[in-house]
């Protein structure tokens, strides 16, 4: 591999090390604070409280532009170039644009409270909470670009700092208020100092970055790159409202078609299939900058590097969408009770969504927003939410919520298949596709395997998920090597990355020393005997 794609991967792989577990031990905390707020709450403050929230949500929804990936992804390709001088006025003006939306944002939220409250959410009284809630876009906005900032200048280590800030600061906030007698109102200012802590701290840390880089950018080259930043994060925007539409217009045919227990057992499942998330989204943030970089020109690099992150994103994201799907049952059991019957199936068949990684499902949007063809990206977005519309209600009439999953996935595979056409044929983009089948082989393994051991045992139900958890590694972490997906050049290679990134070789390099014993065992015994 080349010293320029290995530097690429490096700069990938720490970037998706510290994004992800900075957005696990946030969502640990975030949950945490949620179930904490609630039972302080009870249930009929706790329903107020969420309502609040509502409206700023949807609107903050209008607040990015496209701008934060555009940050990303001209922060690391100037970074790249070595046009560094050009950085920090972008960055600077692009979080005054943001900030500017963010307050106009905040303004309509806060003067139109009353009518959210009445029109909207049926509850006049939630006016006053509402208003509270409002304050929280403007800072909401800085804390999205602050963190984009990071990731596009290769410091996700930041923005996990920033984002546990943030998860710390609403959970200490919103639980001392609401103990001090505050109630909804003090959980809803412990949400908003939440990310203005955040984005204060962030905010902070990026300026103090940028501080030491030289800054001569011209007016005239500063307009053409604000020009650029903003058709750059058009399509991205169009894509963002779009994917944002998908939830409310799916709650809406359930409404429609199926029972309240039917919903119930949906959103358990779909709350639990989120956490792969987790995994996936920082995989395909980090990505993004990591394509950002590579020179178009080199036509040859970008092929390869598409190979390899799709290959690995595979490895990553597989194994565990298997373990759900197969362990689905035991799963909903312990999380939420024997009550939730149907989903189980609902989880497992919803997780069916990310055995589309293999054909590019988490990398094709990096691909194309780091070559800056938001257009495509758009196309893809288009192509998913016009089948959704269409099918959607067709299906769930006949089928119920499986009808809406089964709609939702089509989707998603008509615009990834869109989007692996466009790659194929306008850039010459080839899949590994025999590592690939491989990988899906030993997914399918590492799940059965296990799950056919436990088939006989006597344990508790939590214990089975966990053993289930351990064996599933183990037997993929086993095959992976003798099955060929990964070879000697590529394991060292993995391995010369990995030490470079302390945290992440700490935790890796009991396993990375296993998977070479099994290469050089497989090895051995492959040689002819004299």
């Amino acid at each position: 591999m080349a010293d320029e794609l290995v530097q690429i991967a490096e700069d990938s792989v720490r970037g998706s090390f510290f994004l992800i577990s900075g957005t696990a031990a946030s969502t640990v905390i975030m949950a945490i604070s949620s179930i904490m707020v609630a039972r302080l709450l009870g249930p009929e403050l706790y329903g107020q409280y969420t309502l609040a929230l509502v409206a700023p949500s949807l609107l903050f929804l209008f607040t990015d532009l496209g701008i934060s990936q555009g940050i990303i992804k001209f922060t690391a390709s100037l970074r790249a170039k070595g046009e560094t001088n050009r950085i920090a006025k972008i960055v600077k003006y692009a979080l005054l644009l943001k900030a500017s939306v963010g307050i106009a944002i905040f303004i309509i939220n806060y003067t139109l409270a009353g009518w959210f409250a009445t029109v909207l959410l049926q509850r006049p009284d939630l006016a006053f909470y509402i208003q509270i809630a409002s304050i929280s876009v403007v800072f909401q906005v800085i804390f999205s670009t602050v963190t984009s900032a990071f990731v596009g200048y290769d410091k996700a280590e930041y923005h996990a700092i920033t984002s546990n800030i943030q998860a710390i600061a609403k959970t200490i906030v919103s639980i001392a208020l609401v103990i001090a007698g505050f109630s909804v109102a003090g959980a809803l200012l412990g949400y908003v100092a939440g990310y203005m802590i955040a984005a204060v701290a962030g905010g902070i840390m990026l300026f103090s970055m940028m501080r030491n880089k030289p800054n001569t950018e011209k007016d005239a080259y500063l307009a053409g790159d604000l020009k650029n930043l903003m058709l750059y994060g058009a399509p991205l925007f169009l894509s963002f409202v779009l994917t944002g539409f998908i939830p409310l217009y799916q709650n809406v045919v359930l409404a429609m078609f199926t029972t309240d227990s039917d919903v119930g057992n949906y959103k358990a499942a779909a709350n639990f299939a989120t956490l792969i998330t987790v995994l996936a989204i920082p995989i395909s943030t980090a990505l993004l900058p990591a394509f950002s970089k590579i020179d178009l020109s080199t036509r040859n690099t970008v092929k390869k590097f598409f190979r390899l992150a799709n290959k690995y994103t595979t490895m990553v994201i597989l194994p565990v969408t298997t373990f759900i799907i197969v362990f689905s049952n035991e799963i909903v059991q312990v999380i939420y009770g024997s009550t939730y019957q149907t989903a189980p199936l609902f989880l497992a068949v919803h997780s069916i969504l990310y055995f589309l990684v293999g054909l590019g499902y988490l990398t094709l949007a990096s691909f194309y927003n780091g070559l800056g063809e938001t257009k495509t990206t758009l196309k893809m977005s288009l192509i998913v939410v016009l089948l959704i519309v269409i099918l959607s209600p067709l299906l769930v009439m006949n089928w119920g919520v499986l009808g809406l999953i089964i709609a939702f996935l089509i989707a998603n595979g008509a615009g990834n298949a869109y989007g692996s056409y466009a790659a194929r044929v306008n850039h010459e983009i080839e899949f590994d596709n025999r590592s690939i089948l491989k990988i899906y082989i030993v997914s399918l393994l590492s799940g059965v395997l296990p799950l056919s051991l436990l088939h006989f045992s006597s344990l508790p139900m939590l214990l089975n998920v966990l053993v289930g958890a351990l064996l599933c590694f183990f037997v993929f972490a086993t095959l992976t090597p003798l099955a060929g997906i990964i070879n000697h050049s590529e394991l060292e290679i993995a391995i010369r990355v990995i030490q470079r990134i302390k945290p992440l070789a700490l935790i890796t390099n009991p396993l990375l020393k296993y998977e070479r014993r099994i290469l050089n065992l497989h090895k051995y015994n492959q040689k002819p005997t004299p």
